[in-house]
């Protein structure tokens, strides 16, 4: 009997190869190629394959739709946190899977210690670690107050150990930190590899749905902010949430950008103490408390998800001693910044191509809205021209490349924050129809009226 090898699948159209190419010559996708160990049906091909396979094939069972319990009839297990609560839906879905990405040293295995030692309170809890040691999960467990009888620990790199664990029933809710750092006993290649995180990732998720167990999978990101490893990783877990923000400070948020059981518009805000992590009741006074009003500051009104948020945008400008002007940016998109220095060079004839300009979004919020260019806008003339806005006064709205300025997402819900905080007026797109707005329609009709 001939020995059974490896083969390589590609992820994306399924065509199968003998040995690892890096590309799929079938489809062209790179790095798509994913080792398996193929059953003596999955080694026939051709025509023999497609017969053998439509023989074995079995009748399904189904059953009647409106009998079926609906997901979120199942129990959900409370965090701690309210707004990471809502942020997943109402809380951790019994048997579903949570993959939790984030850069390294930003909070991460503080967060979900803490999340840990809550659940602990009621069920049992195991915290799988394959990259830090007993010891110093205990040091995080104990500066963190997670010292329940129900919180057990295990470190393992073993995909097939921990699958076999999580199909014991024996927990409620399982930690595998980090997924990157798996491996499967029966396919050779090294742990982090496409290959490994696709396999270990499918056995964990397959016991996990099999014992109505829940599990949070830790992923490492790339050097861009995006999941490392395969993408089809995203497609197989329930819900995928981000932990992003300034890991040496300021506010961290958790968004979810995948969620099979809630919206994905919800954000939660955190900030790190001594203590470990803790929400942010009212960001928008934090934000602003040592907020002083000089020349190149504006408040924004924004939305962080759903959420109306107040943040203090800051802009210098100074002479460039060279012959190309530097642009320099922190918590706005770099790209979009220099479109609206051009419109402001075009359409309200500012000289700005010998500025030096630097933009600075306060407290290590980065704003990923389209109502925040005019308050950049707003920003640079002032620090330009060396004059103020008003401080009773917040700014949102779009600008386009001619100049006009356009209607901003849920005006009520920014406008309703601005008015809790004291704030007086809103100069807002002229579409807004609100006694506490200041309607405006041009860019450069708005700098010349109240940028003073």
């Amino acid at each position: 009997m001939a020995k059974s090898r490896a083969t390589f699948t590609c992820t994306e159209c399924g065509a199968v190869f003998s040995a690892w190419t890096g590309k799929c010559t079938n489809c062209g996708e790179w790095n798509s190629l994913v080792e398996t160990l193929p059953s003596e049906a999955e080694e026939v091909v051709g025509k023999n394959a497609l017969s053998k396979g439509q023989i074995s094939g079995k009748l399904l069972e189904f059953t009647n739709i409106k009998s079926i319990v609906p997901s979120d009839a199942k129990e959900r297990l409370k965090t701690g946190f309210t707004d990471l609560d809502i942020v997943l839906g109402g809380g951790i879905l019994i048997g579903s899977v949570t993959l939790l990405t984030g850069q390294p040293g930003i909070g991460k295995s503080t967060l979900l210690m803490q999340i840990c030692a809550k659940i602990a309170e009621k069920k049992s809890v195991l915290y799988i670690s394959g990259e830090e040691s007993a010891g110093q999960v205990k040091l995080r467990a104990e500066r963190l107050g997670a010292n329940s009888d129900n919180l057990s620990f295990a470190s393992s790199t073993s995909g097939n150990d921990i699958s076999k664990t999580i199909e014991s029933g024996k927990f409620d809710f399982v930690v595998v930190d980090s997924i990157q750092t798996l491996s499967l006993a029966e396919i050779s290649s090294a742990p982090g590899s496409v290959s490994q995180v696709t396999n270990c990732g499918n056995l964990i998720i397959r016991a996990a749905k099999a014992t109505d167990t829940a599990v949070v999978i830790v992923g490492h990101v790339t050097k861009e902010g995006t999941l490392a490893g395969p993408k089809v990783l995203e497609h197989l877990v329930d819900v995928v949430i981000n932990f992003e923000g300034d890991r040496y400070g300021g506010f961290k948020t958790v968004r979810a950008v995948k969620n099979r059981f809630g919206s994905t518009s919800e954000v939660a805000i955190f900030e790190m103490n001594e203590t470990g992590l803790k929400e942010v009741q009212n960001p928008s006074a934090a934000l602003l408390a040592e907020r002083q009003n000089t020349d190149g500051s504006i408040i924004l009104a924004t939305l962080e998800g759903a959420r109306p948020l107040l943040v203090e945008i800051q802009a210098l400008a100074s002479t460039s001693n060279y012959g190309y002007p530097n642009r320099t940016v922190s918590g706005f998109d770099l790209n979009r910044l220099k479109l609206l220095i051009a419109v402001l060079e075009r359409r309200t004839r500012l000289k700005l191509s010998d500025k030096d300009i630097f933009i600075n979004v306060v407290g290590g919020i980065k704003l990923n809205d389209s109502a925040a260019d005019l308050a950049i806008c707003l920003a640079i003339a002032s620090a330009v021209a060396e004059r103020r806005l008003s401080e009773d006064y917040v700014v949102f709205g779009e600008v386009g490349l001619g100049g006009e300025i356009r209607s901003a997402f849920r005006p009520d819900q920014r406008i309703s924050e601005a008015k809790k905080l004291g704030f007086k007026r809103a100069i807002a797109p002229a579409t807004i129809k609100d006694k506490f707005v200041i309607p405006v329609k041009d860019l450069r009709e708005t700098l010349i009226k109240y940028v003073k």
